[in-house]
């Protein structure tokens, strides 16, 4: 059995506060004995901007100039040099994100994974072994949500906006028989909420000529980051959810209820070289021997068979959000 190093946290669901120590365990096993230098553990918290070549017209000399922004940097002692037992050995942290006196939570970015913009937050354990043995090492994540006591109390009711969708407000070609015949569908949808709530309002069809095949909510991340002069903008997918199969009847109320994924969302962010929106996208596919003709790709792309909407989304961490874990 080779030996092996793990971090375990205290909290199962890995989140932290920026005022809050992160706690758990480095956990060894080995089949036997070994010596090793000073034991330490690492805490490096970053956020990660990349611009691909040809992303937007961004030409491919500028990919990979731009440098992580250092959100936290830090390493302490967990042991001094000396001799692990074999079987399991566990040894405790705490670790300190911040100072209690400094006043730098604005610059604790919650934990986010996108597609430009990355802010994550890692812990490494490391533990030397001279120069005859391989360092063992260990990387967990952690997630960090924020810890600002000014935080908004719940939006109650979320902000609801009224939307209507007809032939007359889509700004692409439709196909000929579902612009002459028309169509209408109307409804509420949420365009502020809590991170912790999901996404929420209602819709319904009043007219269609043509038979609707499926209605969709599609989750979509816009992500900017200022590349010299400029501000390269990227909006991609997030996740969809289908809230109607087929030909739905006609004036009937349909929910919208959308659970959002934490990862890969996270509180509308403007910070100054970057900034992180999210918008909703209400697509409505009408019947069409061209749909499934062509190819499958992006699901909120204007198609001829398609209408669509797409509204702001302003997601807020509120304090019933920091009790919720």
């Amino acid at each position: 059995m080779a030996t092996t190093v793990n971090v375990k946290l205290s909290r199962s669901n890995r989140i932290y506060r920026s005022s809050e120590p992160v706690e758990g365990k480095i956990v060894i096993k080995s089949p036997t004995s070994i010596s090793h230098g000073v034991i330490r553990l690492s805490v490096n918290g970053s956020v990660n901007l990349q611009v691909r070549g040809g992303s937007a017209g961004v030409i491919e000399s500028f990919y990979g100039v731009i440098k992580p922004i250092q959100i936290v940097k830090k390493t302490i002692e967990i042991r001094t040099s000396g001799k692990i037992a074999p079987g399991t050995t566990e040894i405790p942290f705490s670790v300190n994100l911040r100072e209690p006196r400094e006043n730098i939570v604005e610059k604790f970015y919650e934990t986010f994974h996108g597609t430009n913009i990355n802010i994550q937050y890692l812990l490494t354990a490391d533990i030397p072994r001279g120069y005859l043995h391989k360092p063992l090492s260990a990387t967990m994540e952690f997630i960090i949500e924020s810890g600002r006591v000014d935080l908004p109390e719940r939006p109650i009711p979320p902000e609801m906006v009224i939307f209507y969708i007809t032939q007359d407000t889509q700004r692409h070609p439709l196909l000929p028989e579902i612009k002459t015949g028309g169509f209408r569908v109307t409804g509420k949808i949420a365009t502020q909420c809590s991170l912790q709530d999901p996404l929420s309002g209602e819709l319904t069809v009043e007219t269609s000529s043509v038979p609707i095949t499926s209605i969709d909510i599609h989750l979509l991340r816009v992500e900017s980051i200022i590349v010299g002069e400029r501000i390269i903008t990227e909006t991609s997918l997030i996740q969809s959810t289908q809230i109607a199969d087929g030909d739905v009847c006609r004036n009937m109320t349909l929910p919208i209820y959308v659970l959002l994924p934490r990862l890969l969302m996270c509180p509308s962010v403007f910070a100054g070289p970057f900034s992180v929106e999210f918008k909703v996208c209400i697509t409505i596919s009408f019947k069409s021997k061209l749909a499934k003709a062509q190819p499958k790709s992006d699901p909120t792309a204007p198609r001829l068979w398609m209408a669509l909407e797409r509204l702001p989304l302003e997601l807020v961490r509120t304090k019933r959000d920091q009790f919720s874990c």
